[in-house]
């Protein structure tokens, strides 16, 4: 890594992050480049939000369109590809909501929030969460998020949050009580291990909330845009919910998210309740757009669910060889391969020999590919994995 580079970085940028000493300058699909030349097979793209590969080539080229007519302007004004855009999500929800469109999926987790409080008005306002999840780092998304670890030292967090364990339909409904306006959680858990739902919670939920007339809040930052094979995770459960929040993915690598609400929700967000300055800009709605389009034209979806039988096939084949591999859950390209050990060696060993991929929660290690990952780079990651997995002394 450029000396250069690291230095300036010591000098002027806070170190908040725990960086890899590897500075990245190009990437294209699934594969991306540092500094030196050194050509990297990345499985975890983006942090998740690369979902249709590095630069992708319609996004790339509506950017590029869009830049040179307007940037920017704000939300007081229409803008037409917001609209279409809008459009476009509520046709691929099945239930015709109507979006409100901010930069991160922290901030869309944070206009729930609000919505839910507005519409639970008056006397209404906690909200039911569960541990493990995890819905963002601004401090009323960190309220909602299930993981003391992400609390410590930001105390007292904003109240009215209570958590349950995922999947615990009986533990939810013992929480709801008269001041209780919204349940929000992730229909698959993304950072807390790629959990899934069992059989009939998503749908508990759905007959909890409708029973005492609570939101029912879809948490899809990670899930969505078509990561499971599906549009929208939820809706492999045929569970509709009231909100749901989107991010990451949205836009094709460009900084986007969304709050999307059935119209007698969204009606609660009146002009004066919310706002974003560069949410639903020019730039990344013509992103958005560009993605849903190559989704589409590129048949993604159908590949993105291959992918994953192909990815729990190879890895559950493994397990007999490898005895610290746990489990393995994938919903098309949303994979985690639970460990007996620690995973961060095998990310360590993985990053020299050029595959990124990511652990979290000490033991998952996750996944997240392009859903156009050529079956060549599907098999050229798997045995690096691999063999970073049967080297490992347990």
């Amino acid at each position: 890594m450029n000396q250069k580079t690291l230095d300036l970085f010591k000098q002027h940028v806070i170190p908040n992050y725990t960086r890899y000493p590897v500075c990245l300058v190009r990437g294209e699909g699934s594969y991306i480049w540092d500094d030196e030349g050194t050509r990297y097979l990345d499985f975890f793209p983006g942090w998740g939000c690369d979902l249709i590969g590095h630069c992708p080539p319609r996004v790339v080229e509506a950017v590029r369109d869009q830049v040179g007519r307007l940037i920017h302007v704000p939300n007081t004004w229409y803008v037409e590809a917001q609209g279409k855009l809008a459009e476009a999500l509520a046709e691929r929800t099945g239930w015709g909501g109507q979006s409100f469109f901010c930069n991160s999926g922290t901030e869309a987790n944070e206009a729930a929030i609000k919505l839910a409080r507005l519409h639970g008005k008056p006397g209404r306002y906690k909200i039911i969460t569960t541990i493990n999840s995890f819905h963002g780092r601004t401090l009323g998304a960190l309220s909602a998020t299930g993981q003391p670890k992400y609390h410590q030292g930001l105390e007292p967090l904003l109240a009215g949050f209570s958590y349950v364990p995922f999947g615990d339909l009986e533990a939810a409904t013992k929480q709801v009580d008269a001041e209780t306006c919204a349940i929000l959680v992730e229909p698959i858990q993304g950072e807390g291990g790629i959990n899934m739902p069992p059989d009939g919670y998503l749908e508990g939920l759905r007959a909890l909330a409708d029973k005492h007339q609570l939101l029912l809040m879809f948490d899809e930052v990670q899930s969505g845009m078509g990561r499971t094979g599906r549009w929208f995770a939820h809706q492999h459960w045929k569970v509709r919910p009231d909100v749901m929040t989107l991010a990451k993915a949205l836009a094709g690598g460009i900084a986007a998210g969304a709050l999307i609400a059935r119209p007698e929700v969204a009606e609660k967000l009146k002009p004066g309740t919310h706002a974003a300055t560069f949410g639903g800009n020019p730039i990344a709605c013509r992103a958005a757009l560009a993605t849903i389009e190559t989704i589409e034209a590129d048949g993604l979806l159908a590949r993105a669910e291959q992918l994953g039988n192909q990815f729990r096939e190879r890895f559950e084949a493994l397990r007999p060889r490898c005895p610290w591999i746990q489990d393995v859950r994938a919903k098309g390209v949303m994979i985690g391969v639970e460990l007996s050990v620690d995973g961060t060696p095998i990310v360590q060993q993985c990053l020299q020999k050029r595959l990124l991929i990511n652990c979290t929660h000490g033991t998952v290690l996750r996944l997240l590919p392009a859903m156009n990952l050529t079956d060549a780079q599907f098999a050229e990651g798997c045995a690096i994995l691999e063999e970073a997995l049967l080297a490992h002394k347990a």
